[in-house]
């Protein structure tokens, strides 16, 4: 899988799109349909994240739940029994955890194990925060935590009450679209070109200077602490944070997300967590067929549409478009010089 970048105008103006509809949605929709786009600002910075280390270096992860579980739970026993703190200190405590554990994760497993290997360990690691969490008194065992408040957010010269109207939607749509500015940056500067190259030809990139246990180190740990963030975003969101969170099931969201709309792109995960929104509302209805929909037709665009949803755009476009390739190219590594 050849990594697709994209013009710099174009990635700002669909962010700038995405966030102009986002701000706007509280003035017209109802509050449903608010927390759902919450959610999907969540679920795409979270999706981004879980790209940057699977298209960027390569790094398959199966467990990233449990960053986000880390960052939700950091987040939510923060609130709830250390309101001294000011919120911005309680997101970087929660953040700074989950790199923590990116960091541990990517010392004791990525060096031995790679590919499928790593994955599987992720996945177990994930299992294990998912028992630690159940057994848990302070974390609230199977129950989880209820009642995490919004706090104000202290700015020095101004408070701002995030728990007042839609306040904190506001917060969480400027962050989620500020996190995804700083990932852009990281997949498209030459950081992310080496990561590509350590991708593409391990042996190349060692020969050409790149350390490739680091870069790959490097990827994982930011991938985690992103989804450690959007954890953190989303325990005040929902105001409640349970075990769930930490399942596997979890850990396979990011996935869909990236393989709905194309992995090889940089928005292609927020494309995939739009259509799951729009999916997961449109059958919620659906009691005991909501997942089984949701699910079929995910994988039915899969196993259809191998690029994603951009993917096939792109190959249309392609076609049909009059360009061969759009301006995008492959990103090679005899870029890379390091």
């Amino acid at each position: 899988m050849s990594i697709t970048t994209v013009r710099p105008l174009s990635f700002f103006l669909s962010l700038a799109a995405l966030l102009v509809v986002a701000l706007l949605l509280p003035h017209f929709a109802n509050r449903g349909i608010i927390f759902l786009a919450g959610i999907v600002a969540i679920n795409i910075v979270f999706g981004i994240a879980f790209n940057f280390a699977f298209a960027k270096a390569g790094v398959l992860s199966f467990g990233h739940a449990m960053f986000f579980a880390v960052g939700a739970y950091a987040t939510g026993y923060m609130t709830i029994n250390q309101d001294w703190m000011p919120f911005l200190l309680i997101l970087l405590v929660a953040v700074s955890a989950g790199a923590l554990l990116a960091i541990v994760t990517a010392l004791l497993a990525l060096r031995r194990a790679g590919g499928v290997s790593f994955a599987v360990i992720t996945l177990a690691l994930g299992a294990l925060i998912h028992v630690i969490i159940t057994k848990t008194t302070v974390l609230g065992r199977n129950d989880g935590l209820a009642g995490i408040a919004r706090p104000p957010l202290d700015l020095g010269v101004v408070s701002i009450p995030l728990g007042v109207g839609d306040n904190y939607y506001y917060f969480l749509i400027v962050t989620c679209a500020l996190a995804v500015l700083l990932m852009w940056g990281l997949w498209s500067n030459r950081f992310g070109r080496s990561l590509q190259a350590v991708k593409s030809d391990p042996a190349r990139a060692d020969f050409l200077g790149i350390d490739v246990d680091a870069k790959r180190l490097q990827a994982f740990t930011i991938s985690g602490t992103m989804a450690a963030l959007s954890g953190a975003l989303f325990a005040p969101w929902a105001q409640i944070v349970s075990p769930e969170v930490a399942l596997w099931t979890q850990s396979t969201m990011p996935v869909l997300f990236a393989l709905l709309g194309g992995s090889a792109f940089f928005l292609g995960p927020a494309v995939g967590a739009i259509l799951f929104g729009f999916l997961d509302y449109g059958t919620r209805t659906m009691v005991g067929v909501s997942d089984l929909l949701v699910g079929g037709l995910l994988l039915a665009v899969v196993l259809a549409v191998p690029g994603g949803i951009l993917g096939m755009l792109s190959t249309l476009w392609n076609r049909f478009g009059g360009r061969r390739n759009n301006g995008a190219t492959p990103v090679a590594t005899s870029e890379v010089h390091q």
